[in-house]
């Protein structure tokens, strides 16, 4: 739900200056997508948590589109606490991307793929495995700009089970989504700051192997409700309920 806030628009660098250009693709959408027009007001951000509001003065349409822009307020987005780091299990098709979509727009802070026993999908070495990292990186990109967010969740390449249990021993809690958990999310205990690790399996779910390995490097297993959701929306929804059970939406 968009609202009537202005749309952000993502550069390298804010301007230190009263006035700007924007160009490149953020530009050629800001022109043909959106249309938007001397006096409407638009956002710039850097994607690492600074923000600008400017007001576009003059469009240049076409391929080689530009807006000259009017900085106004300048603010900083701090950083949510508990940072969630989404240890999202590899899925087939779409359903990965639509995984990281719905998990930035609820917030997540940053995505580690994870190549579970049971994914039926698989990013091999290469040139197949590079543009299915590139899929997602530019889906968390898109989703992060029409949240408008001020800040682009990292997607790390992928790991596996003995790479998510690091960082899972790093963190400063870890859970697992598990049906069949005793314990529900919203009875978890949970950190106030550092890094939460939320691990979220594939299709087929996770192995009693990857369970018992998750465990034992410091993670718990919770249940989010009565129903099975799937994997690609599981995580989406398991932010929601932390964003209203901590502080990270305060």
């Amino acid at each position: 739900m968009s609202g009537t806030t202005p749309p952000v628009f993502l550069v390298d660098r804010l301007p230190a200056g009263e006035t700007t250009v924007l160009d490149g693709d953020e530009a050629r959408h800001a022109a043909t997508v959106r249309r938007l027009r001397p006096g409407e007001t638009l956002v710039l951000t850097d994607g690492a948590g600074e923000l600008a509001e400017c007001v576009v003065d003059t469009v240049r349409p076409g391929r080689d589109a530009t807006l000259g822009l009017t900085v106004g307020r300048r603010w900083h987005e701090a950083r949510p606490e508990p940072q969630v780091v989404l240890a999202q299990g590899l899925i087939k098709g779409d359903r990965g991307e639509l995984a990281v979509e719905l998990a930035t727009e609820a917030g997540v802070d940053a995505v580690l793929p994870w190549q579970a026993s049971r994914s039926i999908a698989r990013w091999d070495d290469g040139p197949r495995g590079d543009k299915a990292l590139a899929r997602w990186r530019a889906t968390a990109r898109a989703a992060a700009k029409q949240a408008r967010r001020g800040r682009l969740p990292e997607v790390s390449p992928p790991v596996g089970t003995a790479g998510l249990a690091d960082r899972v021993r790093a963190a400063a809690a870890a859970l697992v989504l598990d049906a069949t958990a005793d314990t529900r999310l919203a009875d978890a205990e949970l950190p106030r700051s550092g890094e939460l690790v939320l691990v979220v399996g594939p299709e087929g779910g996770i192995t009693a192997d990857e369970l018992r390995t998750l465990t034992e490097a410091g993670a718990r297993p919770v249940r989010l409700g009565p129903t099975v959701l799937r994997a690609s929306t599981a995580g989406a929804v398991a932010l929601g309920a932390l964003g209203a059970i901590t502080d990270r939406w305060s």
